[in-house]
């Protein structure tokens, strides 16, 4: 197959790359909103069927959430030390102690619950990485995470593609629906733990 005569203006030809890379670079570097590119490339599928599948954008997503998730866990394991002087500093060992006994109870719950939750992910695979969480129940509890919470998000792209008949105009509405959601839900876990 020749690269040069492959159409790079092709959507289904860049859609499934561009999801798995958006997602994967997301996950790692948190810069990237990842459900809006979730949530977009799902619109797209729903009004373009015959150019990108819906069912392999939310495999490209989920593909890319879990390598993301597993560099983090990675990366927070194999820096241990110096990953759990940052993330304990200021913390007293007792808190320490109590996140530990937490993971060793319900590590699992606490890793999909985390991938779900805007701005958890992040802290929850530092500590799991950091106090030797082990990947036989990482993995599982990942995977699981990394699916739910694709589901989740291009559920918002496919109300926005069947709303919609311009894949544009869906790719934009699922993006704002999906920081809508993600504002909310924010906002609503900032005041649990502030009420």
């Amino acid at each position: 197959m020749n690269v040069l005569a492959v159409d790079w203006t092709d959507p289904g030809v860049l859609g499934y790359p561009v999801v798995f890379g958006g997602v994967l670079f997301g996950s790692v570097v948190p810069v990237v909103p990842t459900g809006a590119v979730v949530g977009a490339a799902a619109a797209v599928a729903v009004t373009t069927a015959d150019e990108l599948s819906l069912v392999l954008v939310v495999l490209a997503a989920v593909a890319g959430a879990l390598v993301g998730d597993l560099v983090t866990f990675t990366a927070a394991k194999a820096g241990s030390a110096a990953v759990l002087r940052w993330v304990a500093r200021g913390q007293p060992p007792e808190r320490l102690e109590s996140v530990r006994t937490q993971f060793v109870a319900r590590g699992a719950l606490l890793v999909v619950v985390g991938r779900l939750v805007p701005a958890g992910r992040i802290p929850v695979l530092l500590a799991a990485g950091t106090l030797g969480y082990p990947w036989r129940r990482l993995l599982p509890a990942a995977l699981l995470g990394c699916v739910l919470w694709t589901l989740a998000y291009a559920m918002l792209g496919v109300v926005s593609g069947g709303l919609f008949d311009s894949p544009l105009v869906a790719g934009l509405v699922a993006a704002v629906l999906v920081f809508v959601v993600a504002g909310i839900s924010a906002l609503v876990s900032r005041r649990k733990v502030g009420g």
